[in-house]
């Protein structure tokens, strides 16, 4: 493995000052926000959501019991009225598990997620296999409301809870040499009958990247549950990121394998089909994808004859945050 020479000050810590004063009146502003949150004027607080009557999935008892211990609302949550829970557990992109939207909950329920082992390997100083147990409890949870866009033009509002990558991601000690995070899915045909398909486009296992400064902001999630419970299966259970201002498809599911690298890993479905699906996925409604225009979406839930039809917004309404990460570059070349 190589390792690149220390530096006082790792490459991935050093901000511009003009990013350092635009994100310190973003956090001026999301303390603000964070107040009306605790008021409940703004959302529904995480202690008031009522799953009677639905089939939730209750996860292994650890992170049942640090689900259970009360958080604080973020900052970064959207101000949107969430998404039902059913829809957001039933109309689900994950083809390992099948292509169909109604698939991943059908056939992902005896999906086991426990024990689980994620690997962080490559330009960090310290690598290691890690337990998720022994991965997650070091970190308290946060609530996260985030808009999410699939790049199919539907969209959700979910309340994800999770751990921002960052803080994972210190722990491992990057190098200077690490530029971009490579995520992979876990690969097991016995239990994801969606890798044995001869239908399918993608070369398995499922891999997804992000630059590095992507990976440390402090939107970007890993997420261990949604509604106040565990994640599903159908949704990424038992680990899966979340990076609300890119397509959904950013957003890797299931993943075992967290790997910094130098240069800028492969993702499936830019192997797949580079001409629709770049790196950088984000949220741009002025670049249609080549077979439908990207400028609106349809919130669900959206009923056929009233279809919720909604603009679209630029890194899906968080530009603030984070258009300052792509400052410079063509966004309509680097999509």
């Amino acid at each position: 493995m190589l390792i690149g020479k220390k530096q006082s000050v790792p490459s991935w810590e050093i901000t511009p000052e003009s990013v350092y004063r635009q994100r310190r009146q973003f956090l001026k502003g999301a303390v603000a926000l964070g107040g009306l949150a605790a008021s409940g004027q703004l959302f529904a607080s995480s202690a008031g959501y009522d799953l009677s009557g639905e089939q939730v999935y209750s996860g292994p008892e650890w992170l049942q019991q640090a689900l259970g211990a009360e958080r604080t609302p973020s900052p970064y949550s959207a101000r949107e009225s969430l998404t039902p829970y059913r829809l957001v557990t039933s109309h689900n992109n994950f083809y390992e598990f099948g292509m169909g939207k109604g698939d991943p909950k059908r056939y992902a329920q005896r999906f086991r997620t426990d024990p689980w082992r994620v690997e962080i390997s490559g330009e960090v100083a310290k690598p290691a296999h890690y337990e998720l147990e022994d991965l997650i409890q070091p970190h308290a949870l946060e609530e996260r409301i985030y808009r999410m866009r699939c790049v199919e033009g539907w969209s959700m509002v979910i309340p994800w809870i999770g751990v921002p990558l960052a803080d994972i991601l210190k722990r491992a000690e990057p190098t200077s040499r690490a530029k971009y995070v490579e995520f992979v899915t876990l690969m097991d045909p016995d239990q994801m009958h969606g890798q044995r398909s001869g239908f399918s486009t993608i070369d398995w296992p499922y891999r997804e990247g992000l630059r590095i400064d992507e990976a440390m902001h402090p939107l970007t999630l890993m997420a261990v549950g949604l509604y106040d419970n565990s994640l599903p299966p159908q949704n990424g259970a038992p680990f899966r990121l979340v990076v609300p201002w890119k397509y959904g498809f950013k957003s890797i599911k299931s993943i075992v394998s967290i790997r910094l690298t130098e240069t800028m890993p492969a993702t499936s479905w830019n192997l797949s089909a580079p001409q629709e699906y770049g790196f950088y996925a984000n949220v741009n409604p002025a670049v249609d994808h080549p077979r439908w225009s990207q400028a609106t979406e349809r919130r669900l839930p959206s009923p056929l004859f009233n279809p919720d039809i909604i603009d679209t917004q630029p890194f899906n309404g968080y530009a603030d945050e984070v258009a300052h990460l792509y400052a410079g570059m063509d966004l309509r070349k680097w999509y």
